[in-house]
């Protein structure tokens, strides 16, 4: 299956609310992209593993335990991103779900600026959120104003392990890979999708 047959088809289960995501302990995200394709910039534009670690155990508190796991594993299946989202996000779920967040972007050049995201859910889904969210960022083109639109997520990409929570979302310009941690972040199935814009909105949609 081509790469977009695969985002026509997350799409599709988004709006079909067709619940499709299953979790995982022990195994990689499955996106149907591979780290190559992902990390399309060069490796000198892109974070290494450690630069990742140490961002992340900055922004979560060291010591966290499981962090590094699941950012080894996004690493496996992803590759290397070239930016990343620091930021905080809540919502809550009764099988329909919504979610809101903002943090501020860091891409390797050193560029910053904040964004915002949010979206709806719709799936085997129950309870309230409020969490940590610290987004990978693959493949994001040089012109960060493609980051902006409607990010579906991936089939069978949820991995949990220790408190942290890991899925992917994609769309033609980028792939992000959310790592969540926080009091009730919902880890249940679900189709769904983010929207990253540059101004704060109410509309999920």
């Amino acid at each position: 299956m081509s790469k977009r047959s695969l985002r026509n088809l997350c799409l599709a289960l988004s709006l079909a609310a067709l619940a499709g995501c299953s979790t995982t302990g022990g195994q990689a995200p499955g996106s149907g992209t591979t780290a190559g394709e992902t990390a399309s910039a060069g490796q000198g534009e892109t974070f290494s593993e450690n630069e990742v670690v140490r961002a992340a155990e900055n922004f979560f508190g060291k010591g966290a335990e499981g962090l590094a796991q699941v950012i080894s594993a996004a690493f496996a299946r992803h590759g290397r991103p070239n930016a990343y989202i620091a930021g905080e996000e809540g919502g809550g779920a009764l099988t329909v779900g919504l979610r809101y967040g903002g943090g501020n972007l860091v891409r390797k050049s050193g560029e910053t600026r904040y964004v915002y995201w949010q979206g709806p859910s719709i799936g085997l889904d129950v309870g309230g959120s409020a969490a940590k969210t610290f987004i990978l960022v693959y493949g994001l083109p040089a012109d960060t104003g493609k980051l902006f639109g409607r990010y579906p997520g991936v089939e069978g990409s949820l991995y949990y392990v220790a408190g942290f929570g890991m899925n992917a979302n994609e769309n033609a310009n980028a792939t992000l890979v959310p790592i969540r941690f926080g009091v009730g972040w919902r880890q249940g199935v679900n189709v769904g999708y983010l929207k990253v814009t540059d101004e704060q909105t109410w509309n999920p949609f």
